[in-house]
């Protein structure tokens, strides 16, 4: 092998190496574990892997392989593929950024809809008690009714963020905001 294709693909691996740390970076941010950010930013410049492909790339334990893999998977970020004629399972990373922003966002979203609703709608249901009985003192009704209607305001911005999921999930949002090819 020539010097010049040598140093051509030192230069790949490392162009590539700043976009993997880029992008497990990102992901750590957004509350993905660094082993889960890492396998996902290698995984993207590679048609499929092994999960020993992986460990072997990547150095890392079976479990916190089997737990990485497990957490993209649950994201969508990283999906099973049957290969024919193999035993072993390979995985294939989402390359469409798009894709993994919708999925990765809308899960993360309606749980936070889902979860803050049901309590609110329990804690109003406490405050209604406490504004119905007799025995609570004016000073308590109002303090309930505040937080009552506190909450009630908050439903707002639920309610909002519920419809931006499903205007992403239909591809409305694109609408607004569209898709461009930029340099």
């Amino acid at each position: 092998m020539s010097e010049s294709t040598e140093r051509s693909r030192a230069k790949i691996e490392e162009a590539k190496n700043k976009v993997i740390g880029a992008i497990a970076e990102t992901m750590d941010s957004y509350g993905v574990t660094p082993a889960a950010a890492n396998l996902y930013a290698t995984m993207y410049f590679k048609d499929q892997m092994t999960l020993d492909e992986m460990r072997s790339e990547l150095e890392m334990s079976k479990p916190s392989m089997s737990t990485s893999v497990r957490r993209l998977q649950e994201i969508k970020m990283v999906k099973k593929t049957f290969t024919r004629g193999s035993r072993k399972h390979t995985y294939v990373a989402e390359k469409d950024f798009f894709r993994s922003f919708m999925a990765f966002y809308c899960q993360m979203w309606e749980r936070e809809v889902n979860m803050n609703l049901e309590a609110i709608e329990e804690a109003q249901e406490d405050f209604i008690d406490v504004i119905k009985d007799s025995t609570s003192t004016p000073e308590i009704v109002a303090t309930a009714k505040k937080y009552y209607d506190q909450l009630e305001e908050s439903k707002t911005y639920y309610h909002w963020l519920n419809d931006l999921v499903e205007s992403i999930r239909n591809g409305e949002i694109f609408e607004f905001l569209p898709k461009d090819e930029q340099d």
